[in-house]
């Protein structure tokens, strides 16, 4: 190790004028330098960073100073399409293979790939475990290899995905190239079980922790639809610029954004269940800053790059703090000030219920399941600092006891116990009470 130190210093030197010249940035974020040394000296690493950290450049910069091509494990097509553009706009080769692609642009691309022509290679994890493709990956010389959010490789990760189990056996068949894994969220149980999935030896963790100062949290309790309405419109009509509102179910995206059609916002749905083409052209309006929102189920928001969006609205409870984190932190990517609120309706708890239900897993993965929504329920019930409650969850250290900005902060319970009694609970929205 110790002749490869001078060689890593040097590299991370001229990575240095490569960060100015072709991605057009003058420093790194916090993290970013530590793990890129990891992946240049060969470890196999973790990288936990929340969303708008910077863990695309984790792996970006490293691969132009290294000989061969970088594999990328993306999850989402939508997202592997988006980094395959960023790269080609910054005049970088990259090719992918998914299936949303045609022959011949799958020829071309395989193609592109035989050529040795390709800084990049993104694909799916279930492309990667297969034998062909992985025996054509064996004819090329791989610097390291990418999974992108790491989370979905531990069953007990809220986006579980099983062809990510195969991937530390690709690996190994590729001849045990380093791998980097990157994820927004993981508790100790994940990042523990990520390492025993993968099976690669001891991952090297950097983590550069939760907190986003920018990032206001709030909970709104609720008792029924008609106070989530009012909570929605104001939250619209208080805050520029645009944001995401999450549903839990298709039926419920599908009538809110009829109902907000009556307004004069701006807004189109987004769920799994929509033609391709139309989550398609949603997106890209969406992404285009032509939308005021976007009413969407947890099918949207995995690695969109929009760093402006004020507000995040979680219309009805999450199954997990987990998933509620990764998808609330996709407001202020830019690091401006954003909202990230959660209507709280007790009978949401039985949509979650519903799904867990319907999970065929084992005894133990339904018991954990239903300790994430208690969890979920206690943050929305609890009076505590709401920054607190997440970095207990995480397993985290935060240095002051009470972060000053969350709803919990700005106004005790004390507070709101007198407010709510001074004011009436009557609101009327179009002429209806």
């Amino acid at each position: 190790m110790s002749a490869l130190v001078p060689k890593v210093t040097r590299e991370l030197t001229k990575m240095k004028r490569t960060l100015r010249d072709v991605f057009n940035l003058d420093n790194l974020r916090p993290g970013q330098a530590e793990v890129m040394r990891y992946v240049l000296e060969g470890e196999n690493t973790l990288a936990i960073m929340p969303t708008g950290a910077g863990k695309s450049l984790c792996y970006q910069l490293p691969t132009l100073h290294l000989p061969g091509t970088t594999v990328v494990v993306s999850p989402l097509i939508a997202l592997m399409k988006d980094q395959v553009d960023k790269l080609e706009d910054a005049g970088l080769e990259a090719s992918q293979l998914n299936s949303a692609l045609s022959t011949s642009e799958r020829e071309e691309n395989l193609e592109q790939i035989k050529s040795e022509n390709s800084d990049f290679i993104f694909v799916t994890p279930e492309r990667l475990t297969t034998p062909e493709f992985l025996a054509e990956l064996r004819q090329q010389t791989i610097n390291f290899v990418v999974i992108d959010e790491a989370h979905c490789i531990s069953e007990w990760g809220h986006d579980f995905r099983p062809a990510y189990l195969a991937l530390g056996s690709a690996v190994k068949s590729l001849g045990s190239p380093p791998v980097l894994a990157l994820t927004a969220t993981a508790t100790p149980e994940v990042t523990a079980d990520i390492e025993k999935q993968l099976d690669i030896g001891k991952l090297r963790v950097v983590k550069t922790g939760i907190y986003r100062p920018n990032l206001h949290f709030e909970v709104k309790r609720v008792t029924n639809e008609l106070e989530k309405h009012a909570e929605l419109v104001r939250v619209l009509r208080e805050h520029d610029g645009s944001g995401i509102i999450y549903c839990s179910t298709v039926k419920t995206v599908e009538a809110l954004t009829d109902w907000l059609k009556d307004f004069d916002f701006n807004v189109e749905k987004y769920h799994g269940r929509m033609k391709a083409s139309d989550r398609k052209q949603t997106q890209e309006a969406f992404m285009a800053g032509e939308l005021k929102t976007i009413v969407a189920t947890n099918a949207f928001g995995m690695g969109i790059d929009k760093p402006d969006i004020r507000f995040v609205v979680h219309y009805q409870m999450p199954g997990s703090l987990e998933a509620y984190y990764q998808e609330a932190g996709r407001a202020g990517r830019d690091g401006e000030p954003a909202l990230c609120s959660l209507f709280y309706q007790l009978e949401d708890r039985r949509t979650q219920q519903y799904f867990l239900g319907g999970k065929s897993l084992s005894e133990e993965q339904k018991e954990k399941n239903k300790e994430k929504l208690e969890r979920m329920m206690q943050y929305g019930q609890s009076a505590m600092c709401r920054w607190r409650l997440l970095h207990d969850y995480f397993d985290e250290e935060m240095e002051e006891e009470r972060c000053g900005s969350c709803d919990n902060c700005v106004h005790p319970l004390e507070q709101q116990i007198l407010a709510s009694q001074r004011s009436a609970p009557v609101t009327q929205i179009n002429g209806h009470t």
